[in-house]
């Protein structure tokens, strides 16, 4: 297992976490077999927005006396308390549901409180009205919560709590069908996307990844928009590769699937390559470097996609990136204008011109 580290604090969260959307289908002792499997290989990431009560009670078993192996992603506004999943946003439901899910869990401290599936300008309205979101401020002042983090399918409500500057971590959904204008939640363009992810980069909220295979869509040719299935390695690939991405939450239904997505560790590079998606990409994104890396390796020992990545986030007004471009041992100066990433790059990408383009800038501010 790989490891990143939460901008906005010490935790080393797994590449892969777990999603519980379907492991909760089948038996409770199906659930402890899988998150204990989970744990066992270096998952140390959960989610809690499932869609059945039972995965509490099965979690909870299987994280009794390893707790401080694993951090959990506990929803302000999911309702389980029914037996089934519901969504309540009042108070005294949020209180009566969280207490609820940490008995189950046998914990007394939440590793990440959600605000839950802001999608619509409204919740949040509810959220602040109904006293929910001070609920979760003065439950991370008593130490109840770690952090604090939003999950979203909407960039402009994203934006919107990203300007309250008070979540560490966001979960949005990340896959080509997404960024690509397909689907039920491709809400937002693909450049209105991209600079969501670039703007949680810039300021350290890390980005957990929901719906990577889109429930299994993008695997299933038939039933994917671009008529042509894509591997779990690949879908798993493309979701890090987007900037502020440190773990995608992997849903495997039971023991032989999750060994199926976790082969993405072992996976060779032509394995995890999805450049084939190139051909769909939308107008709005093409040209736009996305630091796949498919276009390496560079012939000069340039890393276009680090250049590249550095560049963007210091015209954003990132000073640390600068300084991080500056102690590269290659940086775009040192292009040779070969011509090798032009002819690569699955995104129509003008490599040869961006390194020009940042070299004038780098040399510019760092007068």
């Amino acid at each position: 297992m790989r490891y990143s580290k939460l901008p906005h604090g010490e935790e080393q969260i797994s590449i892969l976490g777990m999603g519980t959307s379907v492991v909760g289908e089948s038996s409770e002792e199906n659930v402890v077999e899988t998150v204990t499997y989970a744990l066992d290989q270096g998952i140390n990431y959960i989610d809690l927005a499932g869609g059945h009560a039972s995965i509490f009670p099965g979690i909870g078993k299987a994280i009794e006396g390893r707790r401080k192996d694993v951090m959990l992603q506990l929803h302000f506004g999911a309702d389980y308390t029914s037996g089934q999943y519901g969504w309540n946003l009042s108070l005294g439901g949020v209180k009566k549901s969280v207490d609820w899910q940490l008995k189950n869990l046998k914990t007394d401290y939440i590793d990440f409180g959600f605000i839950h599936c802001l999608d619509e300008p409204a919740d949040l309205v509810k959220y602040e009205r109904n006293g929910v979101l001070q609920l979760l401020l003065d439950m991370k002042a008593q130490g109840i919560v770690k952090h604090i983090g939003l999950s979203t399918h909407a960039p402009v409500l994203a934006n919107e709590v990203l300007d309250m500057g008070i979540i560490d971590m966001m979960m949005f959904s990340i896959n080509p069908m997404y960024d690509y204008g397909q689907g039920d939640y491709s809400i937002g363009s693909g450049s209105e996307r991209y600079a969501l992810y670039s703007r949680c980069e810039k300021e350290g909220v890390g980005i957990s990844v929901m719906k990577p295979f889109n429930a299994g869509q993008l695997l299933d040719a038939k039933k994917s928009p671009f008529h042509q299935a894509l591997t779990p390695a690949q879908c798993i690939q493309y979701a890090l590769d987007r900037p502020g991405v440190i773990t995608v939450m992997q849903g495997a239904g039971n023991v032989e699937e999750l060994k199926a997505n976790l082969a993405f560790l072992g996976a060779a590079e032509e394995e995890r390559d999805y450049s084939v998606i190139g051909s769909f990409t939308p107008d709005d994104t093409k040209g736009k470097c996305v630091y796949c890396k498919h276009c390496h390796p560079c012939p000069a020992g340039i890393d276009i996609g680090l250049v590249n990545k550095y560049y963007d986030l210091a015209v954003l007004g990132d000073t640390l990136a600068k300084e991080h471009y500056l102690t590269l041992e290659k940086t775009a100066s040192d292009c040779i204008q070969c011509g090798h990433c032009n002819s690569r790059c699955p995104f129509s990408v003008d490599q040869m011109r961006r390194m020009a383009v940042i070299e004038d800038y780098f040399n510019k501010v760092g007068k």
